[in-house]
């Protein structure tokens, strides 16, 4: 039997790969990917001539098991994205627990992703957070964010550059206006730009320029003001009850 390797492929500078990443998309039989134009140029860059089959959202359910049967019967494959890691807001999650229901052998190798980098720089706690991914377009899309209200870790999102400002704003009257935030785009790329401060000035700094590039917004979660002034209270009880 084979196995199933899950490989994350750079989000803008080709030179964020691994050498092991590398090693593998040579040695497998096939590389599943989400467009095989843009990592057809990624493999021709890395000198990798390993056959490539389209792997996307929109056949996956119709490919999976014929993935998997190939595998079984042998062969290994590696599973890439566009960019980034495979199974983030990106297709993977389907063919991966169809291979472990059968018994076949995944492998995630560690790298590229867009979210972790624009966390790290925000500012914002990282110790604990959650990544919400893409909230709904429509549906849904504010019953979503009046539910994050009360929520104490830092909440990661993707969104799209022509939607950015409108988010923004909608947060803005759930979360209040001076909720911190920050918002990266083109990570790794020449325009990198990461920007950092309340929903209200996020919202004034990119309502008066165009947004390009992929998009990941770090939103403050709720303070525990409660928690602090109840320590605060019992700080001054003990210092009034010594005199």
């Amino acid at each position: 039997m084979g196995k199933l390797y899950i490989v994350p492929t750079p989000i803008g500078n080709l030179e964020d790969i691994t050498l092991r990443a590398i090693r593998i998309l040579k040695e497998v039989s096939l590389v599943l990917a989400e467009d095989t134009r843009t990592s057809g140029f990624l493999l021709k860059h890395l000198q990798i001539t390993t056959p490539l089959h389209s792997h996307h959202k929109f056949n996956e359910h119709r490919t999976v098991e014929q993935v998997a049967q190939r595998i079984e019967a042998g062969e290994s494959v590696a599973l890439i994205s566009d960019a980034g890691t495979p199974g983030i807001s990106d297709p993977g999650f389907l063919l991966v627990r169809t291979c472990v229901e059968k018994g076949i052998l995944v492998e995630c190798l560690p790298g590229a992703t867009a979210f972790i980098p624009a966390l790290v720089a925000s500012g914002l706690p990282c110790d604990r957070f959650i990544f919400e991914g893409f909230l709904p377009q429509k549906k849904g899309r504010n019953k979503r964010i009046e539910a994050l209200k009360e929520e104490e870790r830092t909440i990661v999102f993707y969104e799209s550059p022509y939607r950015l400002v409108k988010f923004l704003q909608q947060f803005a009257e759930v979360f209040g206006l001076e909720r911190r935030a920050s918002v990266s785009r083109e990570l790794t790329k020449l325009h990198e730009e990461t920007a950092r401060g309340s929903l209200s000035e996020l919202i004034a700094h990119f309502g008066k320029k165009t947004v390009k590039g992929e998009i990941v917004v770090v939103v403050e979660g709720k303070r525990k003001v409660k928690v602090e002034e109840e320590v605060e209270n019992d700080t001054e009880e003990e210092f009034n009850s010594e005199e």
